[in-house]
């Protein structure tokens, strides 16, 4: 899914979180973990950055990996987060609907365990109503523009479908913004106007479509794409309060991280793919990513937080790089 690469597949770290987190990487631990919990997925997303050839590198596509199912999923994930003990667990895919049965098991044991859970999905089948019960589940709908464009990117996921599927439920909306949705000046302003008047959206996010390296699609942005994007956001967000794009995440937008050994987000977060043994890097997108170029709104948010100087001295940036050489040393990762 392209809305799951970027960057809202994460559950960020809010400023509360920073204590237990430094906490976890000075034992050598990453504080997040996202799992691709399926290969499959029923839509063909033009600009998906999970099924690029090079997201996996040596262990090749996503669709000829093994994956689990079943007892074997549930165990496998609860091993994994039992093992590397994250704060925060992003379920991305695929499509984890794919995997509605195994999930109804794993999301209230995730829960006893204390973890925040985001899950990343296109609706495309119906949300299980009993999940709505879940106080630790974030629930993130990947929306790739208005209808006319939605529909025909991310077909059968539709409009239609997703609006009977969220029925119920409280979720977040996440709109990839690529060069197609700037050709209007008022495209963002529909979007978020839609999505606002709808009772089961509490949030609207957004990020910016982040290319791989000798990448060409039409979804690039170019520089003046970027800075007209970060200014639209800007204004949409005083018209609709559910449109939730902090300063600090405008500000990481237009100063992305140089290279994943400077994004906290890449430092902090443990990525596998489906059969929970391959460690996606170097970071959620695989492959080759332009960091200069990155929209995911978790490292913008992340750095933001970086940036954030504790007693107004010492940026918590480099309190958690010092902390992450200290864990490495002496911690005990897993």
């Amino acid at each position: 899914m392209l809305g799951a690469g970027q960057g809202v597949k994460e559950v960020t770290i809010r400023k509360l979180d920073v204590i237990p987190a430094w906490g976890k990487i000075l034992a050598g631990r990453r504080p997040l973990l996202s799992i691709e919990i399926t290969r499959e997925c029923p839509l063909r997303c033009p600009g998906c950055y999970a099924y690029e050839l090079g997201h996996l590198g040596a262990a090749g596509p996503l669709r000829q990996l093994r994956d689990l199912k079943g007892q074997a999923l549930i165990d496998g994930v609860l091993q994994l987060v039992r093992r590397l003990r994250p704060l925060h667990l992003s379920i991305v895919g695929g499509e984890p609907l794919v995997r509605y049965r195994e999930l109804n098991v794993l999301l209230p044991q995730l829960g006893k365990l204390g973890i925040e859970v985001q899950l990343v999905t296109s609706a495309v089948r119906p949300i299980p109503a009993g999940w709505r019960v879940f106080p630790h589940l974030h629930l993130a709908v990947s929306v790739d523009g208005l209808q006319p464009e939605h529909d025909r990117r991310r077909a059968p996921a539709t409009y239609d479908r997703i609006l009977k599927h969220i029925a119920g439920h409280h979720v977040i909306v996440h709109c990839t913004i690529t060069r197609q949705l700037l050709r209007s000046p008022t495209y963002l302003d529909d979007f978020a106007g839609f999505w606002s008047g709808r009772p089961e959206v509490r949030k609207i996010w957004f990020s910016l479509f982040t290319p791989q390296e000798g990448g060409c699609s039409e979804e690039r942005l170019t520089r003046d794409d970027r800075l007209r994007a970060v200014a639209a956001l800007a204004k949409v967000r005083e018209k609709f309060r559910k449109v939730d794009v902090p300063d600090g995440v405008l500000a990481g937008y237009l100063c992305p991280p140089s290279s994943p050994s400077e994004c906290i987000f890449a430092q902090t977060t443990t990525c596998f793919s489906a059969d929970l043994a391959t460690v996606i890097s170097p970071c959620q997108f695989g492959g080759h990513p332009v960091c200069s170029e990155c929209g995911c709104m978790a490292s913008a948010g992340l750095a933001s937080i970086g940036r954030y100087k504790l007693a107004g001295l010492v940026p918590v940036a480099d309190l958690l790089s010092l902390s992450k050489k200290i864990g490495e040393r002496f911690g005990h990762a897993a």
